[in-house]
């Protein structure tokens, strides 16, 4: 069984993620990344970071990641005052959700960063490209990825399971619209070999088609049935009613041959 679904982050606040988590009783899947190379040159230093050892973003982000878990997990990071609590008391975040750790995501552009999520303990969100270009297939490369993650969490011990979730632009063509969006355009064309971040990557392709087709190619594609979640990439540009006819033509095309069922029909 799989399930489709989207999570994202743009900046996190550890207390608001904590005391939304319980108000929606305990449903928020929360997923965090480096982000993409920004365009500015040394962008962070008009947010008040300056000055860093190590100017990589990738690396500040596994610092400022590693605070987070360590906040969201309990432990008790910041000093209390010790006119209200006596010397040397120290606390934890207020709301604190217990189980959210087990609910949180890290988007993963390669294998090793994949590695790492393990070490960490959180679920693998891994995305539409890889920051690898070995030649094979763009799926191949993920489902390589996905696989050494789940060797690294075994090793790392850790006592749950956790999810994989790989994201897809996948539209189903199923009326004259939709072809002359996706279908006359070629959108269906293969993966892309292209350079981000100063490193040469691989981008999966779109997939595009006829019902039929498509669920011909998922089915070929092995990180799609390496992971157990799938997160649909949509064209917010043009408009909530298009969009909900996508998702709705794929839930009734496509995810049923595929196994799939929707969150809670189990």
């Amino acid at each position: 069984m799989k399930h489709t679904e989207a999570a994202d982050l743009g900046k996190h606040r550890d207390e608001e993620a904590a005391a939304l988590d319980l108000l929606s009783d305990q449903r928020v899947a929360l997923g965090i990344s480096r982000g993409s190379p920004e365009p500015a040159l040394r962008g962070w230093e008009a947010f008040g970071y300056e000055d860093p050892t190590e100017p990589k973003a990738a690396n500040m982000a596994r610092e400022k990641f590693d605070r987070f878990l360590r906040a969201i997990r309990g432990e008790e990071l910041a000093p209390a005052d010790p006119k209200q609590f006596g010397p040397g008391k120290r606390l934890r975040i207020e709301p604190h959700s217990p189980a959210f750790e087990r609910r949180i995501w890290w988007g993963a552009g390669s294998a090793s960063t994949a590695e790492w999520a393990a070490q960490q303990g959180v679920n693998l969100m891994s995305s539409t490209l890889l920051t690898e270009a070995t030649g094979a297939a763009f799926g191949d490369l993920q489902a390589e990825q996905i696989a050494r993650y789940r060797q690294a969490w075994s090793a790392a011990g850790h006592e749950w399971t956790p999810r994989v979730s790989v994201s897809r632009s996948i539209f189903p063509i199923t009326t004259d619209l939709d072809d002359l969006y996706f279908g006359r355009r070629g959108a269906g064309q293969g993966d892309q070999i292209g350079i981000i971040d100063d490193t040469r990557s691989t981008f999966g392709r779109t997939y595009a088609g006829e019902p039929d087709k498509l669920i011909e190619e998922l089915q070929a594609d092995a990180a799609i049935q390496a992971a157990d979640t799938l997160m649909l990439t949509i064209p917010s540009q043009l408009g909530v009613d298009y969009n909900l006819h996508l998702l709705e033509s794929f839930a009734e095309h496509v995810a049923p041959a595929l196994g799939w069922v929707p969150a809670g029909a189990h």
